[in-house]
């Protein structure tokens, strides 16, 4: 069975796929076995991070299934307690996950809630130095994603947000793209109300989950999305929305759950 092909979006220096396993609250052997289900199904992207415990369980998969590096797109994360211990932190990620350089880093958290240029000037110098191919923010707002680019003239190459349709905002869709910043959602599910009419029917014309329908919006609105899942049913139903697309009718629909 061929592997069907996740989009991608562009990134400063490679190109992120638009779907992802996200492996948040996926513990020990939990966390290993699913990263090693998305990787043979056919994912292309992994997300962790160091708060979550389990980088070294993610590059144990990683190496288990042998896939070349660069076919693999790898996300972590350094807490914001660690700000002012980041090439520390980054060496520690790279032997945990067992690789060479990360595709992404993002400062999971802006420390004690201040966008921090300091930190960010250390985002920028770990990326010309090549441990990490992009860099970029999560859980940051527009103000101190501006905060960054006035101190440093360089914008993040992608913000990590809670999204859903429930959160869907135009504006701040348009301020991120102003910005160059390319947008990732957490948390698709938990913060959308999977029983609202306006899913379930598009889900029945399709002949899909409401799931696949929120996951769906994300990647036709080129937002990216890590869902997260230990159960390989679940991580394969994930994966299989690439076989259909939202009209620009049914996005809207979707889209006024935001409003």
């Amino acid at each position: 069975m061929t592997a069907p092909s996740i989009p991608t979006i562009p990134l400063p220096h490679g190109r992120m796929p638009l779907l992802g396993l996200g492996t948040w609250q996926s513990e020990g052997d939990d966390a290993e076995r699913a990263v090693i289900t998305a990787l043979e199904l056919g994912y292309t992207h992994i997300d962790t991070a160091t708060g979550y415990g389990n980088q070294a369980q993610v590059g144990r998969a990683l190496a288990a299934v042998g896939i070349d590096r660069d076919s693999v797109f790898v996300t972590t994360k350094l807490p914001p307690d660690h700000a002012g211990r980041e090439r520390q932190t980054l060496a520690e990620s790279l032997a945990e996950l067992g690789t060479d350089h990360l595709d992404l880093w993002l400062v999971h958290w802006p420390p004690n809630r201040q966008a921090t240029p300091e930190t960010w000037r250390e985002f920028i110098a770990a990326r010309d130095e090549g441990l990490v191919r992009d860099i970029g923010v999560s859980n940051y707002s527009i103000a101190q994603i501006d905060e960054l680019i006035a101190a440093t003239g360089e914008a993040p190459a992608v913000n990590q947000i809670p999204w859903s349709p429930t959160d869907w905002d135009a504006d701040l869709v348009a301020a991120h793209a102003e910005r160059g910043v390319k947008l990732e959602g957490y948390s698709p599910f938990k913060r959308t109300d999977m029983s609202a009419p306006v899913l379930t029917e598009i889900a029945r014309a399709h002949g899909v989950s409401p799931q696949q329908v929120v996951l769906r919006w994300h990647i036709d609105h080129g937002i990216v999305v890590i869902p997260k899942s230990v159960h390989r049913e679940r991580i394969e139903s994930n994966l299989d929305v690439l076989g259909f697309q939202l009209s620009a009718d049914e996005l809207a629909r979707i889209d006024a759950l935001g409003q």
